[in-house]
């Protein structure tokens, strides 16, 4: 699997898919007179754009380390997740401040829109489902953040057009409101997407620990290499889309410093053979 094309072919998915669903979406909420459909296409088009950032932010992650970022440059695609955050959230307050400046305008500057936006709401549900499931398989494949963080952007679009749909078609059953209402709806759906995106960024900025089954899946391959008595210390931080690993292993207080030394190799060796996001394993031997 090469990771380049991995992400060609993410970008090319999600900005022309992107581009497709806005526009038809932009044109069904203007001649369907739907406001919520309108929302719904800006936070489309809105995609293409983190899309772009996202695969910024991976391409630049890739890059081998220099002389001024020594150990590489994994957190510019944390980076790149809190730029998309900032304009999801920006995006999904601008949506509900609409619906809102719609409500207290009263009934009677609102209008009933037509089947055409229902339409596209359920073209809308099935397209960005379909391209979350595409997304974050990939994503998941060449672990990276900035592509799930664009992942998780589809399917709050997905959940928005759930929320369009709802409100177009209680508009066209006769309770006009319900249109604005569900502008509102879908920028809580946006912050909440924004929010998330956020938090995973800040702790690979952070150096936050792997969760405790991965840690056990580390001290379990360590414990079972030839050579390692116990595992003394293990300690982990998420670097980017990366992990660094600390531990520290006891062995045989009668092996010369080569074989000690050739046991904490092997250690390092399986590391990475067995954990391919792993970036760096430091490996330390204790006597037993």
């Amino acid at each position: 699997m090469n990771r380049d094309s991995v992400i060609r072919r993410l970008t090319l998915v999600s900005i022309f898919g992107n581009l497709i669903l806005s526009a038809f979406k932009f044109l069904a909420g203007i001649f369907g007179c739907s406001q919520a459909m309108v929302s719904d296409a800006v936070h489309s088009m809105s995609d293409v754009l983190t899309t772009f950032i996202a695969a910024a932010g991976v391409r630049i992650s890739g890059r081998r380390a220099d002389k001024e970022h020594p150990y590489g440059h994994e957190r510019f695609e944390c980076i790149a997740s809190l730029l998309l955050c900032v304009i999801l959230a920006v995006t999904g307050v601008e949506i509900g401040l609409s619906g809102i400046r719609t409500l207290r305008g009263g009934t009677a500057n609102m209008t009933v829109p037509t089947l055409l936006p229902l339409i596209a709401a359920v073209v809308s549900i099935l397209g960005k489902e379909l391209m979350y499931r595409y997304t974050i398989h990939w994503a998941d494949k060449i672990d990276s953040a900035a592509f799930r963080a664009d992942a998780w952007h589809h399917r709050s679009d997905a959940l928005s057009s759930i929320g369009s749909f709802a409100g177009i078609l209680a508009a066209r059953l006769g309770f006009p409101w319900m249109d604005p209402i569900a502008a509102i709806v879908i920028c809580l759906f946006i912050l909440k997407a924004s929010f998330d995106i956020m938090k995973e960024a800040v702790n690979g900025m952070l150096d936050t620990a792997c969760d405790p089954a991965t840690e056990r899946h580390f001290d379990a391959v360590i414990a079972n290499e030839p050579g390692v008595v116990r595992v003394d210390d293990l300690k982990t931080r998420r670097f980017g889309s990366r992990v660094y690993l600390d531990v520290e292993i006891a062995c045989d207080a009668s092996l010369t410093l080569t074989e000690a030394h050739a046991v904490a190799e092997r250690v390092h060796d399986r590391i990475e053979l067995e954990f391919p996001n792993v970036k760096h394993v430091m490996v330390h031997v204790n006597p037993a």
